[in-house]
């Protein structure tokens, strides 16, 4: 007989199988009752989910209002290309289908996602008691397409008062985090 995927619980009349949205996997009414949004899966409304499922559709819910909407949205930073010393004012995104980083100001670059191979982010406000550190810039290398090298390049924030400077320093927090998330499951 058919039994819950989580307490053991046999279905029968009165305890009916209730489908997790998410795995599919069956279980009774206490083991699947959350009811979570779930946008990747086409289903926009809260659909029901066993416990599990709904903390993942939850933080990934979470983390595209969090994160990936900040980077889609772009911020303004100064670029220096590898070992050069002149640097560009350029606009800095995610692309829409999240596989690219793409800056536009004189010049334009797309960077797959997939062949940025390290992220780091320059900080500036340490103190050994450890007060507040505020991203100010970053350094990506990544693989060139038909290459095998690393190129870097610098972001830093623009001092310029026309550009926004907290939305550079959210941009660059969010890259931050992508980047840590990304080491244990690819996102970015």
């Amino acid at each position: 007989c058919p039994r819950c995927m989580q307490c053991d619980t046999k279905f029968d009349f009165i305890t009916r199988k209730h489908h997790c949205r998410r795995c599919g996997k069956c279980f009774c009414d206490k083991c699947c009752s959350k009811k979570v949004p779930l946008p990747r899966m086409c289903f926009v409304d809260p659909v029901r989910q066993c416990a599990e499922c709904a903390l993942v559709s939850q933080k990934e819910t979470e983390f595209y209002d969090k994160q990936l909407k900040v980077l889609m949205n772009g911020a303004t930073f100064f670029v220096t290309l590898g070992t050069s010393d002149k640097s560009e004012l350029m606009v800095c995104r995610l692309s829409n289908n999240q596989r690219y980083l793409v800056l536009d100001g004189d010049s334009h670059y797309e960077i797959e996602i997939m062949q940025i191979s390290t992220v780091q982010i320059l900080t500036e406000g340490f103190t050994p008691g450890g007060g507040n550190t505020r991203a100010i810039g970053m350094i990506l290398q990544y693989k060139v397409p038909g290459s095998e090298e690393l190129t870097h390049m610098k972001f830093t924030a623009s001092e310029d008062f026309s550009c926004n400077k907290k939305l550079s320093a959210s941009w660059l927090a969010a890259m931050h985090k992508v980047s840590k998330e990304s080491k244990t499951s690819r996102v970015l």
